[in-house]
C-alpha cells in the first residue's frame, strides 16, 4: 500500500508563508492498494490538488472516498474535485449517517446553489453512497473496519487491512473522560455509551482498535497547554497522541490535523517535543509529522 498526503491541516485552510512546509490544505490522504486501487481518506481542500493530478494522468477513476465526519474541513474540497465532473468515473462515498443527515444530503447541502454554482445531481460521474456504522466491510480486496470516535457530533476512524499490512486513520478524536462526558453533551448519546461500557479506561476501545498498526495517522491538534482551554472541542494534544501509539503498539505514528494557528515553526517545535518524549519514555515506534506531498510505502 502507498500513502500520499494532500492536506494535513484541521479546521480551516491556512495558506501563507508560515505554513509552506507542512501545508495549509485541510484533510485528504490518497491511499493506493497493492494493485493500485484508489481509496481517498476525507475530502478536505487537499482533494482538489489530488483531483488535478488524477485528471493529468488521464485514466478513468473508480474510487472510494471514506469520510470521517461532515465538519466543513473534511468535506469542503469535494465540490472542487474534478473527477466528479467527468462521465464514466465512479465514486463511492462512505460515511456514517444520522437520522437527520444522510450522506447525500451532507454533500448536497454545501453544493446548494446559494453557496455553489453546480448541484450534486448535476455532476457527471456516477456517485454511490454507502452508509456505515461500527462494522467491517470490503473495499476492492481490502478489509475496512470502522469505529466511532469522541468528537462532536460524531466521527469515524478507519482501519484498512490488505495482505497483512494495517493502516489506521483517526483524524479527529478527543481523549475520553467520564466526568467531562457528563458535563459536555456534544457527542451522540449512542457513541458516549460505547465509551462508558468499558469497566476500565474508556479509551481502551481505541487502543485496541489501533493495535499493531503499521501506520497510525492520528489527530495532533493541540499542545497539552492549549488543550486545557479547548476541552470538549473534539481533538487530542500530542501527549495523548503518543499514548495512543504506545498503548496500541503501533509501528509508525504520523502526526496529523494541525491547528490552524500553528505555523511551520510551531509544528517543528511540537514534533521535536514528541521525539524527545518518545526517547525519554523509551517508546519503540517511529514518528513523522505529516506534510503535503509526504509519501509512504508499505
Amino acid at each position: 500500500m502507498k500513502l500520499k498526503f494532500w492536506g494535513t491541516r484541521g479546521s480551516i485552510p491556512t495558506p501563507g508563508k508560515d505554513t509552506v512546509k507542512y501545508g495549509g490544505n485541510t484533510p485528504c490522504v490518497e491511499l493506493r492498494l497493492d494493485n493500485n486501487d484508489l481509496i481517498i481518506l476525507d475530502a478536505g481542500t487537499g482533494i482538489r490538488n489530488l483531483g488535478e493530478k488524477l485528471i493529468e494522468i488521464g485514466d478513468s477513476i473508480n474510487a472510494y472516498i471514506l469520510i470521517s465526519h461532515p465538519h466543513w474541513d473534511h468535506i469542503q474540497g469535494f465540490p472542487f474535485f474534478k473527477p466528479a465532473f467527468i462521465s464514466g468515473n465512479q465514486l463511492t462515498i462512505v460515511s456514517y449517517e444520522s437520522e437527520n443527515l444522510t450522506i447525500s444530503k451532507m454533500i448536497a447541502d454545501q453544493m446548494n446553489k446559494i453557496y455553489f454554482p453546480i448541484l450534486l445531481n448535476e455532476l457527471k460521474a456516477t456517485i454511490h453512497f454507502k452508509p456505515v456504522v461500527e462494522e467491517k466491510f470490503k473495499v476492492f480486496d481490502a478489509e475496512i473496519e470502522t469505529i466511532f470516535l469522541n468528537h462532536p457530533a460524531y466521527a469515524l476512524g478507519y482501519k484498512i487491512k490488505q495482505n497483512g499490512s494495517i493502516i489506521v486513520y483517526i483524524s479527529d478524536n478527543e481523549p475520553f473522560d467520564r466526568y467531562i462526558a457528563q458535563t459536555i453533551k456534544n457527542v451522540e448519546a449512542h457513541i458516549i455509551e460505547k465509551f462508558l461500557a468499558s469497566s476500565g479506561d474508556p479509551n481502551q476501545r481505541l487502543f485496541d482498535f489501533v493495535r499493531g498498526a503499521d501506520i497510525l495517522i492520528y489527530d495532533t491538534t493541540y499542545t497539552p497547554e492549549e488543550y486545557i482551554d479547548r476541552v470538549g472541542w473534539g481533538h487530542s494534544h500530542y501527549l495523548f497522541t503518543l499514548q495512543m501509539a504506545y498503548e496500541g503498539e503501533v509501528k509508525n505514528l504520523i502526526l496529523f490535523h494541525y491547528d490552524p494557528s500553528h505555523s511551520d515553526e510551531k509544528i517543528d517545535e511540537i514534533y521535536k517535543k514528541c521525539v524527545k518524549e518518545i526517547k525519554m519514555r523509551k517508546y519503540k515506534f517511529e514518528c513523522t509529522a505529516a506534510y503535503e506531498g509526504l509519501e509512504i510505502n508499505l
